[in-house]
């Protein structure tokens, strides 16, 4: 068996086994849970992978091609491991797992089976169902560059290279009044006009929803307000005094690269692109289209 530890394997052969699963979840905000189905808790990597969690594994489906390996996580929710406000605020979407067979009474003697992201997550009763995507699953996702005149870049990355941390593109301040987690109005925010961070992103630092975030809809003057209002409500609670960081917006066009960014060297759009109207159009102004030879 190619790959697969010879400590382990060896132990296996023996026919007498001493061996459990555990899984390892890493959130995107880089929280890192161990779990495991022994009746004592193991340790390794440094990680520490919790007895009695109350989570369990389905039958590990792999093949080879490229065909998304699957398997399947069962939990029930509880405070000291999984809770129901986590799942609630999507903070395990897309975090990424990995799954060991491994000899408890020696665990350098253990194997990875499995290594992916948690997909779709569902409730059920009082526990949850969170579905494994396999690395393959990375080879759905379209890839390359597409030829458009907006830009293709995302603000502030390595293709964009505008400083978001520089003065003008960001401002830290306190919650006030909240609607609907999705609303957010301000008494003052001074010097940034309307529409400033339109397109842009609203994270939250402290707090209940501290580690989350949103993408802006709408930036605007309402009286004496600056309101600001989300595409979607934020998945946790927000109180007043919470620390919010507003990032400015971008709608992609050459012309806001230029004036609002000073950053027309690293546009990554085509803006002179022919539009789908061009490539339609005759390439003649002959009157004769029967089918003959143009002139």
């Amino acid at each position: 068996m190619s790959g697969f530890d010879a400590g382990l394997l060896a132990h296996l052969r023996t026919g007498e086994t001493t061996t459990c699963r555990a899984w390892a979840v890493r959130r995107r905000d880089g929280v890192q849970l161990g779990f495991t189905d022994h009746d004592l808790s193991l340790a390794f990597d440094g990680i520490e992978f919790r007895a009695n969690s109350g989570l369990s594994a389905g039958a590990l489906q792999q093949s080879t091609g490229l065909s998304v390996d699957n398997s399947e996580a069962l939990g029930a929710l509880s405070h000291e491991a999984i809770c129901e406000a986590d799942i609630e605020a999507g903070r395990y979407d897309g975090a990424e797992i990995r799954a060991w067979l491994v000899n408890w009474a020696d665990v350098s003697q253990r194997q990875m089976l499995f290594r992916g992201t948690i997909g779709e997550l569902r409730r059920a009763g009082a526990g949850f169902e969170a579905e494994l995507r396999g690395l393959t699953d990375l080879l759905n996702r379209p890839l390359g560059r597409v030829y458009q005149k907006p830009c293709g870049a995302v603000l502030g990355d390595a293709a964009c290279g505008v400083d978001l941390d520089a003065p003008g593109y960001h401002a830290t301040l306190a919650a006030e009044s909240v609607e609907d987690r999705r609303v957010f109005r301000f008494a003052a925010l001074s010097g940034f006009e309307p529409g400033w961070f339109r397109q842009g992103r609203l994270d939250i630092e402290s707090g209940a929803a501290a580690g989350l975030s949103g993408m802006i809809k709408r930036d605007r003057a309402e009286g004496h307000d600056r309101v600001i209002e989300l595409w979607h409500p934020i998945r946790a609670e927000i109180a007043p005094g919470d620390a919010l960081r507003l990032v400015a917006g971008c709608d992609k066009r050459m012309a806001t690269c230029r004036e609002k960014f000073n950053n027309l060297i690293n546009f990554q759009g085509f803006p002179d692109i022919p539009g789908d109207d061009w490539s339609l159009t005759d390439p003649a102004k002959s009157g004769d289209l029967s089918g003959g030879s143009r002139r």
